[in-house]
Order: C-alpha cells, then structure tokens, then sequence
C-alpha cells in the first residue's frame, strides 16, 4: 500500500471521535455473545485484513450482490452460523496470541478483500479512494496538505464562510489546517445546520451512522444505527469544538447578499446580526447553506384562510399541543413519514392527504439502538469497523448506480428501468404485501407506480403501515380542492373538518442560495443568470462569479443515499486547491471557464435522462421549475472523487 502523501503535515491532533481498537481480553463465551450481534458481511474480510489470512474470503459465504441491501446480506442462518463460527476461531487465537495484527496488506490483498465484501465487482480503481474515505490507519488523507505560510509567505486571504451546518464546519476545518483565515456567518443560534432546524417529531438521519459522518472523524459508539436528530446535532457541536473553529463564527446572523467588486477583487457580504446590519469583506465566499432548509409550501387554493393551527413540519409548533385533536397532514415525503407517526399516537384523528406514495425501503433496524456486541465488535476488531463503512459507502452508492439506469429496451410498464430495477421491485412490493396483509383498501393507495429511485424513497420498520392501520389514522388519496375555515375541502365535495393543519411539503430544493442576493462580475445577478435553473462546475464554481463557491450546490444530490457528507468533503478539498491555486499564483481570484462549466452540465443533463430519476415524469424535488433535474449526480462517486480531487488550471481563469 502506499503512504501518506509527502509535503508538511498540517493535520489537527487525532480525532476524539474515533475510539481505537483495544485488546481483546474477553472469553471465548463473551465473544461469542458479541458475535451473535455482529453485521456479517464486513466480518470475515476484516478478519483477513488482521491476520492476513486470505482464505477466511470463503466463496460460499461471499454475500449475493443483489441481496445486499437485505438483513445481514441475505445470508442464510446456516452461513451466518459458519461466519460466526469462523470468528469466533479466529478472535480466540487473535487474543491469545497477543493481539498482534498482521502486517498492513499489498494492494492486491486489499482488492481482494474489498472485491469479497462488493460480491465481486473489480475494486482496483477504487484503491486509492478507499484508503483515504476509510482512514484506516487514522490517518486524514483530505487535509490540505499545504499551507499558506509556505505557498504565499506574507499573503493575506480571508473567506467568508455562509452557514455553520456540515459543509460550513467542514470548510472551516480545512482552512484553518492550511493557515487561510475565515468567518463563518450563520442565522442560526448554534451549529449544525438542518440538524439543529429540523427538530419535528421522529426527526432522523436515513443514512448510517458510519456512512453520514466524516471520514476523518468517526466513531465506534454511535447509539444508534440511524441517528435521530439530536445525536447529530451533538456531533456537529463536538465537531465545531474538536475543530476550534467556534472563536470564528457569528451566530444570529442572516446573510441578506454577497457582492464582488470587480475593481478591489474582493467580496462584500451584507447580514443581519441579530436584526442589526453589518458588513464583513473577503478575498472568497464559499456558500454553504445546503439545499434542504427552506420551507415549499403547497399552492392549494385558501391556506391563510383556515381559523386553526397550521404550520410546515420544516418551522414545527412545539408549544402546541395536539393531544385529541383533529390533525390533517397534507404530504407523505421522507419528513412526513417520520413525523406522522409520533402525531398518530397522541392525536384523535389523523387524515393523511397524499399525492403520491413514496417506495418504502424496509430497514428492520431504523429506529433500533447498535447492540452492545456490535459497539463491542467494532472496538476490538482491527478495521472491522471500516470495513463496514466501506460495504455501506458501496451498497448505497456505487453498487447501487446500475439499478438506477434506464434499458432503452426495457420492456415494462414503466415501473421498473431494467432487469435490476424490476428484481428489486418485485422485492419491495413482497414487503408492501406483508405489511399491509388483510388491508386492500390501503395496499392499492400505497404502492407507486413509478420505478423505485425515480423519487426520494424512505426507510421503514413497519411503523408506516402500523400507523396506516390504527383506527384514528385515515389515509386520503383523492384531490383535495382547497383549505377552508374549518378544514380541507376535497374535490369530491366532501369535507375533512380539522383543528390544525401541518404540511409536510419539502422544501425550496431546487432554489438554491435564495433569499439571497449575488452579484458577480459586471454586476450581474446569479440569479438573474441561472433564471430558475441553477448550474455550477461540479457543483461548486460558477462562471462570473469569481472565488464563489458552493457546497451541496446543484447537481449533487445522490439519490440512492451515499452521503452527501462524501460529496462535502470531495468539494471542500476541491476549493481549498483552488485557494491554493490564487496564492500561489499571487493572483487575486479564479473563475471557471464558461466553455468548461457548459460542456460539464451538457453531460450531467444527458446522463441524468438516462437514469429513473430523469426519464420518469413522475413530480419529485429533484427537478426544478423547467423540469430539469436539477439536484442529481448520476455519475458514480469515483468519479466525484477524481474529478475533485486535483484541479486542472486549464479548466478555470486567474484574474490579477
């Protein structure tokens, strides 16, 4: 394997969040209990990383590819038994030999291991993004790797970072590692983004914990699998700590606009602190308001006119109390699906108005605390817990992409994009049949006609059709004509009277950065210039907009999970080279260059139609105003990785 990249070593002091592997102490019949509780299919390729021991990769214990997004990968009880058994031979000798791991594998060693846990799928050109997304030696990989005091002695760069959430604390991380000054804004009284917003009832993550968190600060304790909302929060706290970059943030404050001046060749940005304007300057603005923050509410005829309560689940009323009250929840998205189930179990009736069902992907484990064996397991197994954040980095990613893509000569019904599509289909709608057994009034409401990825699908541990199914809960899929005094008018005549109102909409998606106001070069609105259609150079760089940068920005968005954290972290290096490239140069900004930006986002449109998100018709946040898809990445996360990682001066203009 290769080692670190040369150059200075401006990594932080290690993590606090990634507790190291200690030595194994326990009996064979306490490690035994813990195996009973282990995640199976990253267990043996971690075992012949410790020992080096290549022939615990067992072929008949490899999991099927196409099952493994099921329960420990689909194994069989009688080869879960084996890998269990196997393990437990193995960490027995491991203790008493002294702990001692074998020596770090060759690269063909570790592409085998890494090909066992992917069912085979060629792993040589994803070597090198393993190394760093795992940091597996605790080693951060994405640190900058350079520092301003040595690349431009005596320069002085400031950027302004805008908001506090996951980008902006990342970003600020990476700038403080190589000496760049910043100010970070945000209207927030705390960090964390969407994580300290979002605070509706059954708020949670739908990515895994070891997936949804940075790759250079993980931990082996998360409590649960899927994170409710305020573990997150806490993270994204203990992170602004362990970064020390909460000195430089200005909490209370709403960026109002952000303005270059084409003569100082700097940036301006307007904001609100605390309902106070004030005014700060930088060499560079790097946005990082994410895409998920900003209430949509629905255009239904007379919502203003309802004498209840309503609200968006984005602003929810926690000093309203709905105990035996009349709910009527209008949207059955990812936060509504969370939501309404907690509403469910103290309201006295609940209508639920839907528009169109989402895939429901079943996920036994969703709201489930990580077993003590597991947290066990991935304490005292060398990379272990790595191993498993790779196999979740490949299913919900890379793995995934082909069941995503449109067979021109796919013959169906428009369900399903390909043979895949169609099997993993055909798999959903067994579980749809379950849950809603003795239920045909529901199940005929709830199944989409639309191929799964086409629209956000949401996890589920059978509490959706539990709730659908309890006498105070009514599911309407009718047309609803508009919101009145009293209640919902529906478009059959009829009339759901209701106390409050919540609306589970979404949110502005597609409007990026709004409300606020950007101007670039020859003072030319971003706005005005992506009228409706937001584009920018892989999501960060847009062209008359010098030394701007976004993170989350368009066309970034993953559909069938990844993390968005991944693509965080391949941006941010992205912008800190570019830094690197202005000081080094001594030139004041770089600008992507129109032809490149253009030629970039022709490609990204025509691959976006040829996947189920971009050749369904089917309504989703991911399309904006003109239908364009305008969120997705429909490339693989490799090449994300690799297009971001090194800049290409040729792609972009420095101006002097």
């Amino acid at each position: 394997m290769t080692g670190p990249s040369s150059g200075i070593d401006v990594t932080a002091s290690p993590s606090p969040f990634l507790h190291g592997v200690v030595p194994i102490t326990e009996t064979d019949d306490d490690i035994g209990a813990a195996l009973e509780q282990a995640e199976l299919p990253p267990l043996l390729p971690a075992l012949a990383y410790l020992t080096g021991d290549l022939t615990l990769l067992a072929p008949h214990l490899r999991p099927d590819p196409l099952l493994m997004g099921m329960p420990q990968g689909g194994l069989t009880d009688e080869q879960q038994a084996e890998v269990r058994a196997t393990a437990l031979r193995v960490l027995s000798a491991y203790r008493d030999g002294g702990c001692r791991p074998a020596p770090v594998p060759t690269d063909a060693e570790l592409q085998q291991i890494l090909e066992y846990i992917v069912g085979g799928a060629p792993m040589g050109e994803y070597l090198p993004l393993v190394e760093e997304e795992l940091a597996y030696r605790g080693e951060d990989r994405r640190a900058p790797g350079w520092h301003l005091s040595q690349v431009a002695p005596g320069r002085a760069f400031h950027v302004v970072i805008i908001g506090s959430g996951m980008s902006g604390l990342l970003s600020a991380h990476r700038l403080q590692q190589a000496g760049v000054s910043f100010t970070i804004l945000d209207k927030n009284d705390d960090v964390g983004g969407t994580w300290h917003e979002s605070v509706y009832p059954g708020c949670r993550v739908d990515n895994p914990n070891h997936n949804y968190s940075y790759s250079f600060a993980q931990r082996h304790d998360w409590p649960f699998h899927y994170s409710p909302q305020g573990v997150l929060e806490q993270y994204f706290r203990d992170c602004a700590e362990a970064f020390g970059v909460r000195p430089h943030i200005r909490s209370g404050s709403a960026v109002q606009s952000a303005a270059w001046n084409d003569e100082t060749k700097q940036w301006t940005v307007h904001y609100l602190r605390n309902g106070v304007a004030e005014t700060i300057t930088g060499d560079a603005v790097i946005s990082a308001v994410g895409q998920l923050n900003r209430p949509l509410w629905p255009t239904i005829d007379g919502i203003a006119d309802f004498q209840g309560e309503y609200f968006h689940s984005a602003e929810w009323r926690h000093d309203l109390d709905l105990t035996g009250k009349r709910v009527a929840v209008i949207g059955t998205g990812a936060s509504a699906l969370q939501f309404i189930p907690e509403v469910a179990k103290v309201a006295g009736h609940v209508t639920v108005f839907q528009r169109t069902p989402p895939w429901i992907a079943p996920t036994p484990d969703y709201h489930d605390e990580i077993a003590p064996g597991l947290r066990w397991l991935y304490g005292h197994v060398p990379t272990y817990s790595e191993l498993n954040r790779f196999a979740i980095f490949w299913r919900m990613g890379d793995g995934a992409l082909e069941s995503v893509r449109v067979d021109p000569n796919w013959q169906g019904d428009g369900s399903s994009v390909n043979e895949i599509s169609e099997f993993g289909k055909q798999m959903l709608l067994e579980y749809y049949r379950e849950q809603f057994a003795g239920r045909p009034d529901l199940l005929d409401k709830v199944i989409p006609n639309y191929p799964p990825g086409a629209k956000r699908a949401v996890r589920d541990n059978g509490i959706w059709a539990t709730t659908l199914k309890r006498d105070n809960v009514v599911l309407r899929t009718d047309g609803i004509a508009g919101v009145d005094a009293t209640g919902v008018a529906m478009a059959d005549g009829s009339h759901v009277d209701a106390d409050v109102i919540i609306y589970g909409t979404g949110y502005q998606a597609s409007k990026f950065l709004t409300p606020m106001q950007v101007t670039g070069q020859d003072g030319v609105d971003l706005h005005e210039q992506w009228a409706g259609d937001a584009r920018a150079y892989l999501g960060v760089s847009i062209p008359g907009f010098p030394n701007f940068w976004c993170l989350y920005g368009p066309n970034t968005n993953i559909v069938i999970n990844g993390s968005i954290i991944y693509f965080s972290e391949c941006g941010v290096r992205m912008i800190l080279g570019l830094v690197r490239e202005v000081v080094a140069n001594d030139a004041a900004a770089i600008v992507v260059k129109r032809d490149v930006h253009d030629e970039f986002n022709a490609a990204v449109d025509a691959e976006n139609r040829a996947m189920a998100w971009g050749w369904s018709p089917v309504n989703s946040w991911y399309k904006n105003e003109h239908g364009r898809v305008a969120q997705n990445w429909p490339f693989t996360l490799l090449e994300y990785w690799r297009r971001t990682k090194q800049i290409v001066p040729d792609e972009f203009e420095l101006i002097r």
